[in-house]
């Protein structure tokens, strides 16, 4: 199963919130016990503060990044890039847009946002060689 399946289904399952399911399927390569990464997106659920700002999917995939990110590389060029990319996949970047909440227009379910953002992650991760491919491949 690919890491970017896994989070969609910790998401959809109702197991984690959008910004743990983000940081549970990506847990090995950031160096953090999967509890302690629990307990930092818990606060993330339906975005951060309660629909009023961004997707807690894009949080969890930014902490991953900046927990994976041992380069020389700064970790805020690459997240204005994922940023960017969410935005374009999802149509926004704000959980209450991105549900429909005022317009009644789903953007993006939540399952699809953790899937897209995990998407994006790896993607960037790959491209500024934080993480190689096959460790993000292997079978877990």
């Amino acid at each position: 199963m690919k890491r970017y399946e896994e989070a969609y289904n910790l998401k959809d399952l109702g197991i984690c919130n959008c910004a743990q399911a983000v940081l549970k399927a990506y847990a090995d390569i950031t160096g953090v016990d999967e509890e302690t990464l629990m307990n930092l997106g818990s606060g993330f659920g339906q975005g951060m503060g309660s629909l009023e700002a961004t997707c807690g999917a894009l949080i969890g995939a930014n902490i991953v990044l900046g927990l994976a990110n041992n380069k020389d590389i700064p970790t805020k060029g690459i997240s204005r890039k994922m940023v960017a990319d969410f935005n374009s996949m999802c149509g926004a970047t704000i959980c209450k847009v991105l549900k429909g909440v005022e317009t009644r227009k789903v953007l993006c379910p939540c399952s699809d946002c953790v899937k897209n953002a995990s998407i994006i992650l790896e993607k960037h991760l790959i491209e500024n060689n934080i993480v190689e491919e096959e460790i993000l491949n292997e079978k877990r």
